[in-house]
């Protein structure tokens, strides 16, 4: 017996000790392959194999990398897993990179979670180099064509208001609802139009499945389920977990035959994703946190109200962090207050300002900057023309937000199943009609 103990004391020992220089094997490696070159912007301590991606806030990326921008002079590193990313924040520096050099900042970094959905350098959004160039020329003169920056689109979009504004009255007269599900079927019908030649019934069964697949995914990939498969791409591609489903709903067409440049079935169906994913989810979410502000800040809802009343005619029937350019200190005066009053001069008149980037700037600026203000600016209108809207009594709304891809309001209905989330309170809302529906 004190033979074989001994034995396998011995073993052990030897396991110890393999184990122990695979492991300092393995440090010593991570350290020589991602040492920093010269002159490569500093960033946050990281950790060995892992990197930075467990310092990030997953609930309040934007601040926590504002934070950093503001700590490293407006240019960090990180490291994601296996990648390092460099960050740039506020306005000056943003504008240097997209607009005074643009060329050189035009392309994409690579994003495991893109690659994959979209079968490698695919669609609009995150495809590089000629490719890209090409898709983007065809999609601006298209959608030209279709009636982008036209008078028949302002048309289009106007029906959807009327639209909308009927169903609430119609269907939600004197209740509370919530109106995040209903401005994302306005908006995206808006794109229905111009890609498929007609619009949906708010309760088309394909329809609402469409939008409930958009917006499922897009929160995934904003997760911290997300950010593990953008660090790890090898492991996490093999492990079960709800980033899955982002693969899932993406259906995949196959040619027989080559084609040149991306016009073949394969790269049409990422370039209608795209157009879907940045025509309906971004407009709608800046819907609804107009909604929330103008609900929290009554007073402002009040003089939005009094200026479409007494303005309009009205007819008798690398990777910039936006967020730290729209909030930087230097650029506005109250940053982080609700105030409307930035884009106003002493006579109250509007004024634009450079540093207001929703859109992006440069060779990526946003494809439907145009439809975006178009739709914005009448959908309002037309809500705030025929509602007040306010809080259910008792109630408090949210302005934290939850991240995705994109920052959403975040108490709200899941758009999934149409039934109250337990991760989230109902936004609840009434209005009472201001004047006849013409």
């Amino acid at each position: 017996p004190v033979m074989v103990l001994t034995s396998i004391l011995e073993i052990l020992l030897d396991f110890k000790g393999l184990l122990l220089f695979v492991v300092a094997f393995l440090l010593v490696a991570d350290y020589v392959k991602n040492r920093n070159p010269p002159n490569y912007p500093l960033g946050p301590f990281s950790l060995p194999l892992l990197g930075n991606v467990f310092n990030i806030d997953s609930k309040e990326p934007h601040i926590y990398l504002t934070k950093l921008g503001h700590a490293y002079n407006n240019i960090f590193s990180l490291r994601l897993g296996r990648d390092k990313v460099v960050f740039i924040t506020g306005y000056k520096l943003v504008k240097e990179a997209l607009v005074t050099q643009a060329e050189n900042f035009v392309d994409r970094p690579y994003s495991p979670v893109q690659w994959r959905v979209y079968s490698g350098n695919a669609g609009l959004f995150f495809s590089n180099g000629e490719m890209w160039k090409k898709q983007r020329r065809f999609a601006l003169s298209t959608l030209r064509n279709f009636g982008l920056g036209k008078k028949t689109m302002e048309l289009a979009i106007c029906e959807g208001s009327r639209f909308l504004t009927h169903y609430v009255f119609l269907s939600f007269s004197g209740a509370v609802f919530d109106p995040t599900i209903l401005f994302n079927k306005a908006v995206s019908n808006i794109i229905c139009q111009m890609v498929f030649g007609q619009r949906f019934d708010y309760a088309n069964h394909q329809f609402r499945t469409m939008l409930k697949y958009i917006y499922k995914s897009i929160q995934l990939e904003g997760s911290i389920w997300g950010q593990l498969y953008e660090a790890f791409p090898a492991i996490m591609k093999h492990l079960p977990g709800p980033h899955n489903y982002m693969f899932k709903v993406v259906v995949k067409h196959k040619k027989p035959h080559e084609t040149a440049d991306g016009f073949d079935e394969e790269n049409i169906v990422p370039c209608v994703l795209d157009l879907f994913l940045a025509g309906t989810e971004t407009t709608c979410t800046a819907l609804c946190w107009g909604l929330i502000y103008l609900i929290t800040y009554p007073e402002v809802q009040e003089k939005v109200q009094e200026e479409i009343d007494d303005k309009c005619f009205i007819p008798k029937a690398t990777l910039p962090i936006l967020h730290s350019v729209l909030f930087d200190e230097n650029e506005w005066e109250t940053p982080y207050k609700f105030n409307p009053g930035h884009f106003l001069d002493k006579e109250g008149k509007f004024v634009r300002r450079d540093a207001f980037m929703p859109f992006s700037a440069g060779k990526r600026v946003c494809l439907g900057e145009q439809l975006a203000r178009m739709e914005l600016f009448l959908f309002f209108v037309s809500l705030f023309r025929k509602c007040r809207f306010s809080a259910a009594e008792g109630e408090k709304l949210n302005l934290d937000g939850v991240i995705g891809v994109t920052r959403t309001p975040g108490p709200l209905q899941d758009p999934c199943n149409g039934t109250l989330s337990k991760s989230y309170s109902l936004w609840e809302f009434y209005y009472t009609n201001k004047s006849t529906i013409l």
